[in-house]
């Protein structure tokens, strides 16, 4: 998985019922854009995190 900073990371939900949430990448610290990346949720919450396979990357700018 590569990303940058500015691009956004969907963690689709695990279980029924509970739903995707969506992050903005704030750092990329792996090298050449690999995790780990620092993100920001949307209520503000950061956090450092390694995504799994529930997890998916959209460039800045693409549409949701």
């Amino acid at each position: 998985m590569r990303a940058s900073i500015g691009d956004r990371i969907l963690v689709h939900g695990r279980i029924v019922g509970q739903h995707d949430r969506s992050a903005e990448i704030i750092e990329v610290l792996g090298a050449d854009g690999g995790p780990p990346y620092r993100v920001r949720f949307e209520d503000g919450h950061e956090t450092l995190m390694s995504p799994g396979p529930d997890t998916v990357v959209r460039p800045f700018g693409s549409d949701d």
